[in-house]
């Protein structure tokens, strides 16, 4: 396995890269057309709406998040694992239960995260100085993103993703229960590489293209790319640099343009 080569490797998911090719078709579309607000936690995490709605819809557009922003950065593992496999006796349904178990780790965060803003959003919504300076709340967790690329959990987990091949020769199991929980096993170490950066998306709008590319990308890279594990602390310095500047700077805005 640690023979194939490497553009099979990428190319080995047809359906996973349309996915990807999509997820990012629709989030340019959005962007570009204006119209937003369908993938925008902004509008769809609403204290308007049922809870219940609230969540069912917006975890609908979290996934086209996840097919965008940590699918590709996760190709490797998942060309890896199809080769590995394909000598088992059902590998499509073991394939498609590796990638469940991904995509369930990852609904979780976006569920858990989007319970928070909810909580966090009703109580700004009665706290007018915090209300009126966003830019403090995006700063504050651009500085959490940046101290957790400092983290030994973050270091940890980057090794797992960093190399895929040892992470199946260790844990592969023939089976499509054993598929699902490997799925799980890789997903977690994912979550705790990129956790904090997937909780940027949250403060500034997870269809925030200026920001959704370049963390998509630095992910990508971190996890995929010959230099990622070296660029780990300096992308750090430069997040909390960031947030560290908007709260320090931070003035008086529309909260109507704020959620608009």
């Amino acid at each position: 396995m640690a023979d194939i080569p490497a553009r099979r490797v990428w190319s080995a998911s047809p359906l996973v890269l349309t996915a990807i090719l999509l997820a990012w078709a629709l989030a340019l579309a959005s962007e570009f057309t204006g119209v937003p607000g369908w993938v925008h936690h902004h509008h769809l995490l609403s204290p308007d709406m049922a809870a219940w709605a609230s969540i069912g819809v917006f975890l609908a557009a979290w996934q086209i998040h996840i097919a965008a922003m940590m699918l590709p950065s996760t190709l490797p593992m998942i060309g890896h694992f199809r080769h590995m496999a394909a000598a088992q006796p059902r590998p499509v349904a073991a394939r498609s239960a590796f990638l469940m178990g991904y995509l369930i780790v990852w609904t979780g965060f976006g569920i858990a995260a989007s319970l928070t803003y909810l909580g966090v959003h009703a109580v700004i919504e009665h706290w007018h100085w915090l209300a009126s300076r966003p830019q403090v709340g995006v700063g504050g967790v651009l500085i959490l993103a940046g101290a957790f690329q400092f983290s030994g959990l973050k270091d940890r987990c980057m090794e797992k993703c960093r190399h895929p091949v040892a992470f199946l020769m260790a844990h592969y199991q023939r089976g499509v229960p054993a598929a699902l929980k490997l799925g799980l096993r890789h997903g977690l170490f994912c979550l705790g590489c990129c956790w904090a950066l997937m909780l940027v998306m949250f403060a500034v709008g997870i269809a925030n293209l200026a920001w959704m590319a370049p963390l998509a990308l630095l992910m990508l890279y971190e996890k995929t790319g010959s230099a990622g594990d070296k660029i780990v602390r300096p992308v750090g310095v430069v997040l909390i640099l960031i947030g560290l500047g908007m709260m320090m700077f931070a003035g008086p805005m529309s909260i109507e343009h704020h959620h608009g």
